[in-house]
């Protein structure tokens, strides 16, 4: 079914609100709860969540299993909407947008990057990276170089040509994250990048993490391991749903 043009529209508003907030903060939430029906019992998995993270902040969301850190990070992924409460992203009420305008937010605004690497076994690196311009209708020359560049910033100009089986676990992993650059979010979102690698080759993917924040992206880390929120310059504990500690690390 092709999109009307009343949702073109406000895709289109939204593009153009999304760049035009730079000195606002890039994420607010209010009294964010997130409770799901378990039979006759209400299980709380976000309990009255308020905090604000700030365009360039480097961010670790850390917690212990069933903490409510991935039910948080799916909220801020706009994967997943709040039972109430507010959350905004660019200054936009999420609650408020439509379909077309979450999908939008997901392809563009939001670069995801997961444990498990989620690539196509059966596609190059390089079309790998491609697929969220695929989606979202880049013309095929732009669409090859941004995936290029995005490629080269992980360092990995010489593997595109090489499918997924024909890399290292680290190696798959900074496709991922060339993947969620590619459209220049406003926010890297990554749930347990290090998880499925070992110490060594976390440690380059965090030094990699480091970089990209460096030169400006903003970077929501969740992990429940220690070392790994070191790396972020802010770390925001969950515990039961509620946020237990909310600390600047450096």
């Amino acid at each position: 079914m092709g999109t009307s043009s009343g949702a073109a529209t406000s895709v289109e508003e939204t593009r153009k609100d999304m760049g035009n907030n730079g000195d606002r903060p890039l994420i607010v939430t209010e009294d964010l709860w997130k409770t799901y029906e378990m039979g006759s019992e209400q299980i709380h998995a976000l309990h009255g969540l308020t905090f604000k993270i700030e365009r360039n902040e480097y961010v670790a969301i850390m917690g212990p299993s069933g903490s409510g850190k991935s039910t948080l990070m799916n909220v801020i992924g706009c994967l997943d909407t709040p039972t109430k409460g507010k959350y905004y992203i660019n200054n936009r009420l999420v609650s408020e947008l439509s379909d077309d305008e979450l999908a939008f937010i997901r392809n563009k605004e939001i670069g995801f990057v997961f444990q498990t690497f989620n690539l196509l076994a059966r596609a190059t690196a390089l079309h790998n990276v491609e697929l969220p311009l695929i989606y979202n209708g880049t013309p095929a020359g732009p669409r090859l170089e941004q995936a290029k560049a995005a490629l080269a910033k992980v360092d990995l100009a010489d593997r595109m040509t090489h499918k997924p089986n024909e890399l290292s676990g680290g190696q798959r992993q900074r496709v991922a994250i060339a993947r969620a650059l590619v459209n220049n979010p406003s926010i890297i979102l990554a749930d347990e990048p290090t998880g499925n690698l070992d110490t060594a080759t976390g440690v380059d993917i965090m030094n990699l993490f480091e970089r990209l924040w460096e030169q400006g992206n903003t970077i929501v880390l969740v992990t429940h391991e220690h070392d790994i929120a070191a790396h972020a310059n802010r770390i925001i504990h969950i515990r039961d749903g509620r946020i237990e500690k909310d600390e600047k690390v450096r």
